[in-house]
């Protein structure tokens, strides 16, 4: 029985103490005024009366009432109804505290509170006071409250004839029972009579509506969500302005969380002057007044419920985990079933007729009804996890939680993991654990009825039955007598509070409620106390748990067949079978990690055991040993299955002897897993042990008693711990006391025993074999997490700062300060502490205990010194025997082979992937330093994949990051340091050091390698050390009285150098500012010298050519030797003695102004400069560039003679400062102005220099961009552009052109910002074709500029334009070395992961791959090369300009210029392009690629590399274009980062010619050494295979090609991704071919017939070795068969060519294309001849812009036909093989070569059909080695012998064919065929 209400209280409103603006409460009166001894009265009522505050009111308020709710200390929950009404106040009360009306300001005014006259009588200045009736219960009977506190009221306000003191007192003393469902009439003395039923079940909580009504506020998902937000430990406040309803939530949210208790502050209505209880950092619950919403939006990490608007708000910060599925969404539908019955019948045809609704309050109850049956399913089988460690005297239960998750297949799951966690579970345990106490609905729920559940679950009416039956159950448990539920209980009238009240709520008399108070208290004490015995029975345990979704196990499906291998594997090993178990050994270790066969490891085992065969010889202890770490290497810290538990017995059971006396257990070998250092796993095993022993102990007991019915013992045994306990908690009442004591020792010292034993075992498992290693310390956080935040393990024994020291990345430590013991026994002594308190363990013993902990640690560690010395003389195990690395001549060997395991990196293919194939990784063997590259070499350790060497290695030089790493062998599953290497050819070596490789030998591996990576110069690397002359450090030998040898040349030039490199700044000062009126002119043509604004020469840069020294002749003679000039030379761009000569017919020159290197360090030392500048106005020009890095011209269009240039980026003044508004003079503004003036001269002299533009009528004009493919979004010129000859066109062109595409220079574009104009074009912004071909191409204008500076969008910022320049600005936005550099680490990240993908397939990788935007990269560089070779094509010349001019820039000139030439694409002419453009103008091999220690801040930038992938890009797309092979972009891809050849090291020639680089390679050829360039070893290399040449190589004349460069059409070069693990990447050749005769060859022709089958595995095998393309295949066939013959085998080359020849002679006669057509273009014609003809507007005049037309076409419709007939010969020539070939006319004829070449014979055909002139090398000849197409011929004349012509011939033999490209000279042998050859040609012409 308890009382209904403990205290009565009267609390009114009272000025507050500060006179502030609020009021305060007071309590004027409470019943009893002395506190009961069992429930004292609770403080802060006063606050909880009024939540708002206690305020006054301008007009009379209808009494409220609420409920709110105070937790004690104890937390038990204090009921407080609270009935709130106004009266008016008093004028003595009013005072300072008349807050509400205008009155205090008046007041104020008067001077000061009291000075307030009495307020008048009438309304308008009436206040009202609120005063609140509080009853105080511990019982939640709101009803009643409500009802007691009205009747007080009504007889207060109608002035009924009842004595209230009576009523309060009747009140006070009521008693009614608690629970057990009886019913109890009361009466108040007032004619009042109230039924109070008591609920059937008190353990149930009461909701009457409340869950309902919080459902019909926020919605089913809002609710859901609030219930796990609760359940999962976050804070939860709800809002409303109604207080019942915020009492209401609270008590709704705690009703569905039954069975589970809501232990944390629940507060349902938090008063105002509290709300800083809100920012408390622990869980809550509580409701707030709306009005308050503002200070709850502040908090961070609150999810707020608003009642009143419906919404939940989860802060961004915090994450609610959600139901697991299938429940979420289960119980997701069955709510909306119960809510909205309709919804299942919305669709219906013939909807029934309305169903009836269910009442709030049962809806209420079915509501919980679902969430009751929530907890079932979640926690159903429950009781099979708790572990009963005591029984007496009191029961202690704990719950094994990783098995709990394990069985139920949710160790993943977020939601449960946190509420078994959570602390509202561990009340659950302790509360419901026990296994003798009262059930309720929820035991019966969980134990009977989840069978059912699962077969309801795909039926809903089913569940929905249930529910409804679960409904009833609870809705009977409220209200347990339906019918009889009548009150009787008078209310005041309507609108009662309007009225005067007669009077204040009256003062009651104490001293008559006490009298009742302590009447009633006497009557008691006689009374029995009525209790009612609760009936307690043992608990039912209910099924054993399943897994809430079967998950299917589809990896381990065949599991039967697996559990039979491992079980034979076991068998096999103990009946000694050891070959077989090896061969088994790989299955079984793939096998364990499914859970099956781990646990059907741990019962072979134990069977093994209890057949005491745990004594094992050496091979069986390994095996078992290798098996167990297996098993556990996949358990995590929990280990939710139960594997580390089954195997803890085990691992001190098995053991083999080392010597007499020594036995080596199998745990000294399995310590290496996170299991064993987390302290939950041994608690549970603990309890578990425990509890197995506790229930042998009552159980043996029993058996003694029914020793004489000896059939029944066993089946007693069938009883599980809990039913054992329930049992004898039953017994324990009707014990004796001494038998009670009896039990409590015997249960004390059985803990006690466990505990001791378990000291041991975790000493077994925690100290290392070699406790003098540390290495407990890095591998076990678990150990050291418990103790501080560090993971070090010595924080308590030290001082904090070694411990942050173990933290660090360096992994060393020093071995003495770890103190391993020390650590374990405090590891063992909190365990100890823990597990003995809890389970009640007298403190006395455990003083025991912690006395025997480090005597147990100590005896053990001496045990293990003996065993490890044992051990280490244990005969080791026969390792594989090291494989040695084949090495390149001169490479030598640093560091002998490292025994290590190379470790799989996430590439699929090594560990057996999607490919098929063997795991070839892991992979036992050696790593080996070597001068120039770091290798591994081993086996496979899979036994299945046989005898294959693998090979993985790369140069030394390509090392990009290295880390070191913590793995596990894959053998012995030891965690071993380990290294990873990662180098930039897209190699990663991950591998283990193997046990016997010490920490010293793998750091000296380290230091060894960083020191081969980084030399501290660049002398040290491999290609400079290899058979130099000089060692590094040694001075070089001076050779005397030889002439200047190259090595003092090259000295003197570098002194030189210097020399003037000092002075040119010195000089500056002489520049005189030029005059205003010079500035915008262009320069009068007939002025010799345009540049120098300053006349003198200065001598210090500029010796006249006669004054040269003799070296620094030898030097120019050197020079002109090189790559550059030869180009130069070929393009016409000028031989040097003309330059020096100053001949005029030439627009550009060779400038040797920097053969000193003086004006610019890292340009060539000859230049090609425009005609007319002069070189001492150069050095100003170069002032104006970054790194002097002035313009200068690297090609010539053939064609358009356009010409294009590269420089670096601008200074800010130069040409944009040309542009930018004047600004105010500045200090040094003279020189600016004369650099800036200069800078323009010379852009002018530029321009000048090219071809003049002819008039509008001209072909140049519409010369235009012959491609279909550029599309509007090519510039076409500003309107403001003239032709250069005609000043005055421009404005009239400016009246009529219209706008052109380029728009304003300052608009910027979309992606990448480009300028709209080309911004757009670049963009890709306008409908383009598929495949990134723009759109209509209908944008020729009649003029362009005359060059475009290309720059940097960021360097040509606020440019404005200006009439009168030549030139524009394309402002373009790149991307910078450093971004190039993040995107290639991310791109070597997605190629070579490093650890295996979390998912497979190749999604991830394309995740990565975008992600490292590489592939954007490429694609804006392919953009801005092709935009610049279209601007070549139409004539006008380009200037690169960006960044320094040596990355960016180089990129793109060198693939304008192989996209343009067909001459770059052939081996030679990409040699070529490689050392002008990237050598010779300094690209910064070195600093990019790192070389020494200096650049190793850099970091690895591949600028080249990004190149080579453009070109491969532009080679898939244009097969037929090279002569290269893809091999061979692969190939120099390799060898640019590799230092093998001093081809790419240093940065500029300047300091290769500083080095003796350059110049040596002539100069002294001492012994046949290794091959010291690239080009030379690819030279030798190509006579002897034709590994570089591509078969299909068949170029169209002159084509310029214009790649597709949208994303979709690149592909991810192979190079990034192949690899050959036979034999290690494969560009060094010599190693890649293997020995001399390849024994693939021998062994077809052994003696033996053998099958010549092979089997080629990915990623192991060189695919294109083991199966050569059908050339490659018959070319070595011919050698085979050759030497077997006995004839030196001829050239590859050779044979080639004469076979091409044979092709064209047999296709001749029927001319149909036989198979040879495979050699000859037939393929991407698509691409080749899409002719495209186009109207333009109104002229009627058809354009021909067809993609091969090499002809510039006219505006003409002439030169339109003609465009048309030459895509026509096109489309005809892909039917007809060029060697079946009509022959109209042929004979010898002279043809002077190009430019500077001489005169040579040639065998000519002139063919009709194909309307184009042939000729050969001679008759015989059938290799074509040039076509004059005749469409192109513009007119046949009589010509003028040239220089070097055929002497003898008359003079009237000349005659000359002059093209749209260029003008042949012919000769004929006499005059009659001259005559002959021009009639033939003037007839086809005219049948054309």
């Amino acid at each position: 029985m308890a009382r209904l209400a403990d205290y009565f209280v009267l609390v009114a409103f009272g000025p507050h103490p500060r006179g502030s603006g609020e009021g305060q409460g007071q309590i004027l009166q409470r019943f009893p005024e002395k506190d009961w001894e069992d429930n004292p009265f609770p403080q802060g009522i006063e606050l909880f009366c009024q939540p708002s505050g206690w305020q006054l009111c301008p007009e009379r308020n209808p009494p409220t009432f609420f409920v709110a709710v105070l937790t004690d200390i104890n937390s038990e929950r204090h009921y407080c109804a609270c009935l709130t009404f106004w009266e008016p106040v008093e004028p003595t009360q009013e005072g300072p505290c008349a807050q509400d009306g205008a009155e205090r300001d008046e007041e104020a005014d008067e001077g000061g509170p009291g000075a307030l006259p009495a307020p008048t009588p009438g309304p308008p200045g009436q206040l009202f006071a609120p005063k609140t009736l509080v009853l105080v219960s511990r019982l939640d009977h709101v009803e009643v409250f409500r009802n007691s506190l009205g009747l007080i009221y009504t007889i207060h306000v109608e002035g009924l004839n009842v004595g209230l003191e009576n009523v309060v007192g009747n009140l006070l003393t009521c008693v009614i029972p608690l629970a057990g469902g009886s019913q109890r009439t009361i009466s108040l003395g007032a004619g009042d009579r109230q039924v109070i039923q008591t609920p059937l079940s008190d353990s149930l909580p009461i909701s009457r509506c409340s869950v309902a009504l919080l459902f019909r506020q926020l919605g089913i998902t809002n609710v859901l969500s609030l219930f796990c937000a609760a359940l999962t430990e976050h804070k939860v406040l709800f809002l409303s302005r109604s207080y019942q309803r915020l009492s209401d939530a609270c008590r709704g949210l705690l009703a569905l969380l039954f069975p589970l208790r809501y232990s944390f502050t629940y507060v349902p209505i938090l008063p105002a002057q509290l709300l800083e209880v809100l920012s408390t950092p622990t869980p809550f619950i509580i409701g707030v007044n709306a009005a308050f919403q503002a200070e709850a939006q502040e908090l961070l990490d609150v999810i707020v419920a608003d009642l009143d608007g419906g919404t939940v708000t989860v802060p961004e910060c915090v994450h609610i985990p959600p139901l697991p599925e299938p429940l979420q969404s289960q119980t997701h539908s069955i709510l909306s079933m119960v809510l909205d019955p309709e919804l299942e019948l919305a669709d219906l045809a013939f909807p029934p007729p309305t169903t009836s609704i269910s009442s709030l309050k049962m809806q209420d109850k079915e509501l919980r009804a679902v969430f009751l049956r929530l907890f079932a399913q979640l926690l159903q089988g429950y009781r099979w996890c708790l572990h009963t460690v005591r029984i007496h005297p009191e029961p202690v239960i704990r719950f094994h939680k990783a098995a709990f998750l394990g069985q139920r297949g949710l160790v993943e799951d977020d939601f449960l993991m946190k509420v078994l966690e959570g602390m509202a579970f561990a009340g659950f345990v302790s509360e419901r654990g026990v296994p003798y106490r009262p059930t309720d609905l929820f035991d019966e729920l969980v134990a009977h009825e989840v069978v059912r559940m699962r077969a309801d679950e795909n039926h809903p009416q089913r569940v929905l039955r249930h529910v409804k039956e679960l409904a009833e159950q609870l809705y009977k448990n409220e209200n347990p007598y339906p019918a009889v539920a009548m009150h009787k209980v008078q209310r005041p009238g309507e609108a009662s509070h309007l009225r005067r009240a007669p009077r204040p709520f009256p003062r009651l008399d104490e001293g008559m409620v006490q009298w009742i108070v302590d009447q009633a208290a006497a009557k008691m004490q006689g009374a029995p106390p009525a209790v009612k015995a609760e009936k307690r029975t043992t608990v039912p345990s209910g099924p054993p748990m399943t897994a809430i979704v079967e998950r299917s196990g589809g990896l381990h499906g065949n599991s039967a067949r697996r559990l039979e291998v491992v079980r034979n594997c076991i068998s096999y090993v103990f009946e000694g079978k050891m070959l077989e178990a090896k061969k088994l050994l790989p299955a079984v270790l793939r096998a364990l990690k499914g859970r099956a066969a781990r646990r059907c490891l741990a019962q072979e085992l134990h069977l093994h055991v209890q057949q005491s065969r745990a004594v094992l010889d050496h091979q069986q202890f390994d095996f078992v040993v290798r098996m167990m770490n297996c098993c556990l290497q996949d358990c995590t810290s929990l280990d939710e299955h139960g594997i580390a538990a089954a195997l803890l017995p085990l691992v001190t059971a098995f053991c083999r002897k080392l010597s007499p006396g020594v036995t080596q257990f199998a745990y000294s070998c399995v310590q290496e897993h996170v299991v064993w250092s987390t302290p939950q796993f041994w608690e549970a095993m603990f309890y578990g042990d425990v509890q197995t022993h506790i229930r042998a102990l009552y159980l043996e007991a029993a058996e003694d008693q029914d020793s004489f019915s000896a059939g029944e013992a066993p089946v007693q045994d069938e009883r599980s711990a809990l039913d054992v306990a329930s049992e004898q908690r039953r017994l324990w009442p009707t014990l004796s006391r001494e038998k009670q004591q009896e039990l409590v020792q015997k249960e004390e010292s059985t803990v006690f025993s466990q505990a001791i034993h378990y000291a041991n075992r975790m000493s077994y498992l925690l100290l290392p074999l070699d406790s003098s290693k540390s290495r407990l310390l890095r591998e076990r956080p678990g150990l050291g997490e418990l103790e501080s935040a560090s993971n070090s393990l010595v924080t308590n024994s030290m001082a904090g700062s070694v411990a942050e020291s173990y933290d660090t990345e360096s992994g060393f430590e020093d071995a003495e300060t770890c103190d391993v013991a020390g650590a374990v026994v405090r590891f063992i002594n909190r365990f100890v502490d823990k597990v003995c308190t809890e389970s009640g363990v007298t403190s006395d013993h455990l003083k025991g205990l912690h006395v025997m902990v480090p005597d147990i640690v100590q005896m053990h560690i001496e045990t293990l010194e003996a065993v490890h010395r044992e051990s280490k003389r244990l005969p080791p195990i026969q390792k594989p025997k090291l494989l040695r690395p084949r090495l390149l001549p001169g490479e030598e060997c640093v560091l002998d082979g490292l025994r290590v395991y190379l470790l799989p990196d996430g590439r699929e293919e090594g560990a057996g992937g999607p490919g098929g194939g063997p795991a070839l990784l892991p992979a036992e063997g050696a790593v080996f330093l070597t001068t120039y590259r770091v290798i591994f070499t081993g086996m496979p350790t899979d036994p299945l994949v046989g005898e294959q060497v693998v090979v993985r290695s790369f140069p030394v030089a390509a090392l990009t990051k290295e880390k070191r790493i913590s793995v596990q062998t894959p053998v012995d599953q030891l965690l071993q340091d380990g290294l990873q290497l990662r180098s930039c050819t897209f190699q990663l070596l991950k591998m283990a050091f193997d046990e016997e490789v010490g920490s010293d030998s793998a750091e000296l591996f380290r230091k060894q390698l960083h020191k081969l990576r980084y030399p501290p110069d660049i002398r040290g690397t491999f290609a400079l050390t290899l058979g130099s002359a000089h060692t590094p450090g040694r001075p070089p030998r001076a050779t005397k009285d030889k002439g200047p040898s190259f090595r003092t040349l090259s000295r003197n030039l570098v002194k030189n150098a210097k020399k003037t490199i000092g002075r040119q700044y010195v000089t500056r000062k002489k520049y005189s500012p030029p005059s205003w009126e010079h500035r915008g002119q262009p320069p009068p043509e007939d002025q010799e010298d345009e540049i120098s604004v300053s006349e003198e020469l200065e001598p210090s840069t500029l010796t006249p050519s006669s004054a040269l020294k003799p070296s620094d002749r030898m030097t120019m003679s050197s020079l002109v030797e090189r790559a550059c000039c030869r180009d130069y030379q070929r393009l016409g761009l000028g031989t040097l003695s003309s330059s020096l000569s100053r001949a005029k017919s030439e627009p550009f020159r060779i400038s040797p102004v920097n053969r000193m290197y003086a004006i610019c360090r890292s340009y060539p030392g000859l230049l090609i400069v425009p005609q007319s500048v002069q070189d001492n106005a150069l050095q100003r020009v170069s002032r104006c560039y970054r790194q002097n890095r002035f313009p200068v011209v690297c090609w010539r269009s053939g064609r358009s003679k356009a010409v294009l240039l590269r420089s670096g980026g601008l200074h800010g003044k130069g040409v944009v400062g040309l542009f930018k508004a004047q600004n105010a003079p500045s200090p040094g503004q003279s020189q600016a102005d004369s650099s800036s003036l200069e800078q323009e001269k010379y852009l002018q002299a530029v321009v000048s220099s090219m071809p003049r533009y002819a008039d509008a009528s001209g072909r140049n004009t519409l010369s235009g961009f012959s491609s279909a493919h550029m599309g509007s979004h090519v510039p076409s010129p500003r309107a403001r552009v003239t032709t250069l000859s005609n000043p005055m066109a421009a404005s009239a062109s400016r009246r009529t052109a219209p706008r052109g595409k380029w728009g304003s220079v300052r608009a910027s574009g979309r992606s990448g910002g480009l300028s709209t104009d080309v911004g757009s074009r670049l963009a890709g912004v306008g409908p383009p074709q598929a495949n990134g071909a723009p759109a209509d191409p209908g944008f020729l204008r009649p003029q362009r500029a005359a060059l475009y500076i290309i720059g940097d969008k960021a360097q040509l910022k606020g440019v404005r334009p200006d009439p009168l320049q030549q030139w524009e600005l394309v402002p373009i936005e790149v991307f910078e070395a450093r971004q190039v550099k993040a995107s290639f680490k991310k791109l070597l990240k997605a190629c070579v992961p490093g650890c295996p993908a979390t998912e497979p397939g190749p999604a991830s990788f394309l995740r990565s791959l975008e992600d490292s935007e590489w592939l954007i990269q490429i694609h804006k560089l392919l953009q801005v090369s092709v935009l610049v070779v279209e601007l070549l094509d139409s004539g006008s010349s380009v200037l690169v300009s960006l960044e320094d001019g040596w990355d960016i820039t180089t990129q793109v000139v060198s693939l304008v210029q192989l996209l343009s030439d067909p001459f770059y694409r052939t081996l030679e002419g990409f040699r070529l392009l490689v050392e002008k453009e990237w050598l010779s103008f300094g690209h910064r091999f070195s600093h990019r690629g790192a070389h020494t220690l200096a650049g190793q801040s850099s970091g690895f930038t591949p600028v080249f590399l990004q190149f080579l992938d453009c070109v491969h890009q532009i080679h898939l797309q244009f097969p037929m274009e090279f002569e290269f092979s893809p091999f061979y972009l692969k190939f120099l891809g390799y060898h640019h980062v590799s230092r093998r050849f001093r081809t790419f090291l240093l940065d500029s020639d300047y300091e290769r010619i500083e080095l003796g680089l350059l110049y040596e390679e002539k100069g002294d050829r001492r012994a046949p050494q290794a091959c010291r360039s690239v080009w030379e070893y690819v030279e030798r290399l190509s006579k002897r295979t034709p590994v570089f040449y591509n078969y299909m190589y068949a170029p169209e004349d002159a084509e310029v090609l214009r790649p597709y460069s949208n994303v979709s059409n690149l592909k991810v070069w192979d190079f990034y991704t192949e690899e050959t693990l036979a034999e290690g990447p494969p560009y060094d050749w010599e190693l890649a071919q293997g020995p001399p005769e390849p024994p693939e060859e021998e062994r077809p022709d052994g003696g033996a017939p053998q099958s010549r089958r092979r089997v080629v595995w990915p990623c192991y095998d060189s695919q294109p070795r083991a199966q050569p393309d059908a050339i490659s295949r018959l070319l070595e066939e011919m050698q085979r068969l050759e030497t077997e013959l006995g004839r030196p085998p001829e050239r590859w080359k050779d044979a080639w060519d004469r076979v091409k020849a044979a092709q064209r002679l047999e296709g001749r006669p029927d001319g149909r294309g036989t198979p040879g057509s495979l050699l000859v273009s037939s393929v991407p014609h698509h691409r080749r001849s899409l002719g495209v003809y186009l109207q333009e507007g109104p002229v009627g005049s058809t354009l021909s812009l067809s993609l091969d037309s090499d002809q510039s076409s006219g505006s003409s419709v002439s030169s339109s036909r003609q465009a048309a007939r030459r895509s026509t010969s096109t489309l005809y020539s892909q039917f007809q093989t060029a060697e079946s070939e009509n022959r109209s006319y042929e004979g010898t004829l002279y043809k002077k070569g190009a430019f500077m070449k001489p005169w040579k014979a040639r065998w000519f055909v002139l063919d009709k059909t194909k309307h184009q002139l042939r000729y050969y090398d001679h008759r015989a000849d059938t290799e074509c080695k040039g076509v004059i197409d005749l469409a192109e011929v513009e007119a046949v004349a009589p010509g003028t012998p040239a220089m070097g012509a055929p002497k003898t011939v008359d003079e009237k033999a000349f005659f000359d064919v002059k093209t749209t490209r260029r003008v042949y000279n012919f000769c004929a042998q006499d005059v009659p065929s001259a005559q002959q050859w021009v009639d033939q040609i003037q007839s086809c012409l005219s049948d054309a």
